[in-house]
């Protein structure tokens, strides 16, 4: 590790996989729809009365509901008037924040994804479940509101694909055009000031915005197996430390790791958000039913 972390070349390598394909299907779309097609979602069930075509139960007639609501050919089988009632189908907007800080940029070996290609490939196969369910979605950095349909997922892709790293050390959720009762998702490895990350979340509340908080980590900062001489150096070139004996900064970095995501679950569940922890070494499938299922549950 004396050489300091692993770059990753995301931005280049995408732009020339982007330039053997057409435009209008950039690869990283191609590969977003190829994991969202091994997540099975079945229907995106929403299981709320409302305007829609899916029926969804039958109820015995109530105070307050008009007569052309009733279902006559249910309710001449019993004594009781049935209203006939359709899931709720209204679109949804959710709002997707990617760290594109200097930080994401790790990987602690070659044959991993950085952390950012990761977080990437996560947040636009949630897009293409989403507007397959019918809902809208955006980017954050786009500055556009959350849309529907395919388009919306070729723009997202394009910017996803484009220069990944903004340069900076840490990055900081960006809650700019966050509709209100909305939903949205936070996808970082959460390693820079927490309290940044406490006022987003508290902005979004503001906003009576719920969502997932989802912490992208290269295994190798959560065992942190380093021993003898070390150089550390952040990605960003910012901060840099020689030592002797790393093996006795083990026990002190993963308190300070256990103590930052149990804030940040803590911070989740006051908030109303959920929060997981994602390894790039484990299946993106795995994290992306997860990031799909907290978004149901979110509502």
């Amino acid at each position: 590790m004396s050489d300091g972390p692993v770059t990753s070349q995301a931005g280049p390598q995408l732009r020339t996989r982007a330039e053997g394909l057409a435009s209008s299907l950039p690869p990283l779309l191609a590969e977003a729809e190829q994991l969202a097609n091994s997540v099975l979602t079945g229907s995106h069930g929403r299981r709320r009365a409302g305007v829609g075509d899916e029926f969804w139960q039958y109820r015995p007639l109530s105070v307050g509901d008009e007569a052309r609501m009733i279902d006559w050919r249910r309710s001449a089988r019993s004594d009781t008037h049935y209203i006939r009632e359709r899931e709720w189908q209204g679109a949804q907007s959710v709002l997707i924040w990617v760290d594109a800080s200097s930080a994401m940029g790790f990987t602690g070996d070659a044959s991993r994804p950085a952390k950012s290609d990761r977080a990437r490939l996560l947040a636009l196969a949630l897009s293409v479940l989403l507007v397959r369910a019918g809902e809208r979605v955006g980017l954050a950095n786009l500055g556009q509101p959350p849309r529907a349909g395919r388009l919306s997922l070729v723009r997202m892709a394009e910017a996803l694909t484009g220069d990944a790293l903004d340069g900076g050390e840490y990055g900081v959720p960006d809650t700019t055009g966050l509709p209100p009762h909305s939903r949205a998702v936070f996808i970082s490895d959460f390693l820079g000031d927490p309290a940044a990350v406490e006022e987003s979340l508290g902005k979004a509340t503001d906003r009576s915005v719920r969502g997932a908080l989802l912490q992208v980590l290269d295994p190798v900062e959560e065992t942190f197996p380093f021993n003898g001489r070390t150089i550390f150096e952040s990605m960003g070139g910012g901060v840099r430390h020689e030592t002797l004996k790393a093996g006795g900064l083990r026990e002190r970095y993963l308190d300070r790791l256990a103590e930052r995501k149990g804030r940040l679950d803590e911070l989740g569940r006051l908030s109303g958000w959920l929060y997981t922890c994602h390894h790039t070494g484990d299946s993106a499938q795995a994290a992306l039913l997860w990031l799909y299922s907290a978004l149901d549950r979110s509502r």
